[in-house]
């Protein structure tokens, strides 16, 4: 209803987030409305309401960059027997008022995508706003770390990028062959995702192809050293002391990765046949049944009787533990009162193949205890006398 006039129907032409821009049948010009009408939230706070069809802004759950989420209806269709609302994702933005305003300008010109001016970034935002519905939270937090090594090209436009900006983004990430192979992944699916929507060419596509990731390396990095065998004996020597102190030894005896023990759940774990199961690893080859060492079976009963917690290993308030807190609050503190400083978790990995190849244990053996990928990967339930055998071989050390 418009003052002074009768109460009629006509057509939303625009929307600035505060004022609509309204068309009615007795008037040839357009008519700029005030658009401020009080609807509340489910926790009572004040929102304003978007005209229907006209699109929606919801803020994702989350730390995010940019969490303002705008989409738009785009039909329905029939998914498992159900009817689902499909969507166009017109993109993620870092404020409401951005979020508004991009909506605004979708719709007076849903066709005009800025193509010639779209940038790395963005091209990021809405193909990872699609692509991370369709996988794990683990996966897409390793892509969004892929992507944060792109910053150098992050603000250039896409249609300016070429083979050697995403060469340079490899060379200088410093980073080893798994971590390049999702940066490559990465980067193709982004170029697949707009060839698609026609903001760039097949041959843009294709240039991916030749990004070379053959020469991995962090020259930052440092060297992994094993436990020398009389810091090992110095190590059983305090593993009384601190009951954390015993999970170094776990480690060395298992060549267990940190990441593999800090998940290792007691569900997974035989004591009485002596083996536990890796089920989660960052490499097929890692996903193996793995022998306990009658010298560390003591500690993994200690473990295991602990408490109630569902891992192995847990803080001292009976939680499951992260990486940064074991490393902050337990690693580095121990490996500082052994004098032992300049050792990493991954080096008690290294300790253990060592101390296999010292006991002139076979190749395909130490393959198979360690998970590494030279073991046949399609076999990862090993038979009962596959496990004995290997339970042999770790007593050697």
């Amino acid at each position: 209803t418009i003052k002074n006039k009768p109460p009629t129907a006509g057509t939303v032409r625009g929307f600035d987030g505060n004022h609509l821009i309204f068309q009615v049948k007795w008037s040839q010009t357009n008519i700029i409305i005030p658009f401020h009408p009080e609807v509340f939230n489910k926790k009572g706070e004040k929102i304003m309401k978007l005209p229907n069809g006209y699109g929606s802004i919801s803020k994702l759950s989350g730390s995010r960059r940019k969490p303002w989420r705008v989409r738009k209806t785009d039909g329905w269709e029939i998914v498992d027997g159900k009817l689902k609302q499909k969507f166009i994702n017109v993109g993620c933005f870092e404020t409401k008022a951005l979020a508004l305003q991009a909506l605004a300008n979708y719709n007076a010109d849903p066709y005009d995508l800025h193509h010639d001016t779209i940038t790395f970034e963005e091209v990021y935002d809405k193909w990872s706003d699609e692509y991370f519905e369709k996988i794990t939270d683990k996966g897409a937090a390793d892509y969004k770390a892929a992507f944060g090594l792109c910053e150098k090209i992050h603000k250039l436009k896409l249609q300016e990028i070429k083979l050697e900006h995403l060469q340079r983004v490899v060379d200088e990430s410093g980073k080893n062959t798994p971590t390049l192979k999702k940066l490559k992944v990465l980067i193709g699916l982004m170029y697949d995702y707009a060839v698609k929507h026609e903001i760039t060419n097949k041959d843009k596509r294709d240039m991916v192809r030749y990004i070379d990731i053959s020469k991995p390396g962090n020259p930052n990095a440092r060297s992994r050293n094993p436990f020398t065998k009389k810091q090992v004996e110095k190590i059983w020597k305090h593993s009384d002391a601190n009951e954390y102190i015993s999970v170094i030894l776990m480690l060395i005896y298992s060549g267990l990765r940190i990441s593999e023990m800090l998940d290792l759940k007691k569900s997974e774990v035989n004591l009485e046949e002596r083996w536990f199961n890796v089920t989660e690893s960052k490499t097929d080859a890692g996903i193996r049944t793995v022998p306990i060492a009658q010298k560390v079976l003591p500690f993994f009963e200690y473990w295991m009787n602990k408490n109630d917690c569902e891992y192995l290993l847990s803080t001292p308030e009976g939680e499951h533990f992260e990486y940064r807190n074991y490393f902050d609050s337990y690693w580095m503190p121990m490996m500082d009162v052994l004098n032992m400083s300049s050792h990493r978790p991954h080096d008690t990995r290294h300790t253990c193949i060592s101390l296999l190849t010292a006991a002139k244990v076979d190749e395909r053996f130490i393959q198979k205890i360690v998970g590494h990928k030279g073991q046949n990967v399609t076999q990862i339930v090993y038979t009962h006398l596959e496990i004995q055998e290997l339970i042999v071989e770790i007593d050697k050390i």
